[in-house]
């Protein structure tokens, strides 16, 4: 093993766990981007319940950035990029969808976005491994 594959990620181990964690991490944003895309009227209503603006234009919105971030994270295409991108937008879906705090399953759901975007930072600060079209590029 070369100096170069003993960094974070890039030996064999590190990759293929770097490809779990990214796969892990992206079939929720796929499954709900997807769902939100499929079902845009009954999306826009329920943004709209939460008081966004624009609803079918956020539901749109919002669909996209989950099915091609999650589509990014999956294949490892600019993945500390998508990764940022994913973070942010997980923290703020948390505050805008998940601050009823009272509600247990609230704090719950907060909680696992709080993880999820702690996912995402490790991932955008090691990159995507090995196994990914940002390693084939570089």
């Amino acid at each position: 093993m070369s100096i170069n594959s003993s960094v974070a990620g890039t030996a064999p181990n590190g990759s293929v766990t770097i490809l779990l964690g990214r796969i892990l991490l992206a079939v929720i944003f796929l499954l709900s981007g997807f769902g939100k895309l499929t079902a845009i009227s009954g999306t826009a209503g329920y943004f709209g319940a939460l008081g966004l603006p624009v609803p079918t234009v956020t539901a749109v919105v919002v669909g996209l950035i989950e099915l091609l971030g999650g589509l990014a994270i999956l294949l490892g295409f600019q993945t500390r990029i998508a990764a940022w991108v994913l973070a942010i937008f997980t923290i703020a879906t948390g505050l805008v969808a998940h601050t009823g705090w009272a509600d247990q399953m609230q704090m719950i759901q907060f909680l696992k976005n709080l993880a999820i975007t702690g996912g995402f930072i490790l991932l955008a600060s090691s990159g995507a491994g090995a196994y990914s079209i940002d390693d084939k590029r570089a």
